[in-house]
């Protein structure tokens, strides 16, 4: 599987090529919001479906009952929030993924970009933005606490003053991003300690901690103080979260719920079918406890 970074970047020089056919519903499609229970705040993430064009997206998303298209640049807000869908997260820096916050070289960009995106979010009503630990690069585990804690401080505290929250992303670094920092929730626990700030907290990528971690139930309950939002996905193959994979959705969402958690849970799976939009309504409604 293509990392997140490099289907989008394969995505856009493919852009010349005419859009991906069967897109559209299949002519069976029957929509299923009014059956959704609304214990679940729905979103997906707009780069597993980067062929498609934003507004066939927006279609189908208001037509499942979605209420969020996320892991959006600046750019592509305006659309998204004008058709009355929310932007649950928003992209952050433009390093990508290995160039975060443990390394205190990249701690002048990366401010820049944070300080500057931060009110234009909250103008916008955006209350997430995403940020990453970077990759490892031989740093021990407090080395990249401490880098981290440190490249963060300013970005967190304006964070604050406009009530938005920056969010780390918890990521596997055995299959999808090799190296990576932040592949443990206790270690991401431990840097949101450090931080000290509600305005602080993870995202807990289900298919990343599987890979990492298992124990998905048990975590994510212990830890549902420090968790602002959640990622789905198949293990193995991040494809739909079906019979096919390993993953029992059904029953972390109904600890999700449980836990009292009120913020949005993400889709990113990989559709695989020839008409994606059947396999987001299909996966919504698997979560959709």
């Amino acid at each position: 599987m293509m990392k997140r970074r490099r289907f989008i970047k394969k995505s856009a020089q493919a852009a010349v090529v005419p859009a991906m056919t069967g897109l559209h519903f299949s002519s069976s499609f029957i929509s299923q919001k009014e059956n959704l229970k609304n214990n679940i705040n729905h979103s997906v993430c707009r780069w597993c479906y980067s062929k498609m064009p934003m507004g066939q997206l927006i279609e189908g998303a208001k037509e499942i009952g979605v209420q969020s298209i996320e892991l959006l640049d600046p750019s592509e807000w305006e659309e998204v929030l004008k058709s009355g869908l929310s932007c649950a997260l928003s992209n952050g820096s433009t390093l990508g993924i290995p160039n975060g916050f443990n390394n205190p070289a990249n701690h002048l960009e990366l401010s820049k970009q944070y300080l500057k995106l931060i009110p234009l979010a909250a103008e916008k009503g955006i209350k997430q933005i995403i940020c990453f630990s970077g990759n490892r690069n031989k740093l021990t585990d407090e080395q990249g606490l401490e880098n981290c804690a440190a490249g963060l401080d300013r970005v967190v505290k304006l964070a604050a003053q406009y009530d938005i929250i920056i969010t780390m992303e918890l990521l596997n670094s055995i299959v999808d991003h090799k190296d990576y920092m932040c592949d443990h929730t206790a270690w991401g626990v431990k840097l949101v300690d450090k931080i000290g700030s509600p305005h602080f907290k993870l995202l807990y990528d289900i298919y990343h901690m599987q890979i990492m971690e298992g124990n998905v139930i048990a975590n994510i309950t212990e830890y549902k103080d420090y968790i602002s939002h959640f990622h789905t996905g198949g293990v193995p193959g991040r494809n739909e979260i079906d019979h096919s994979q390993e993953l029992n959705y059904p029953a972390i969402m109904e600890a999700i719920v449980k836990n009292g958690f009120e913020g949005f849970v993400a889709q990113e799976f990989i559709p695989t079918r020839n008409k994606p939009l059947d396999s987001l309504q299909d996966c919504v409604l698997i979560c959709d406890v």
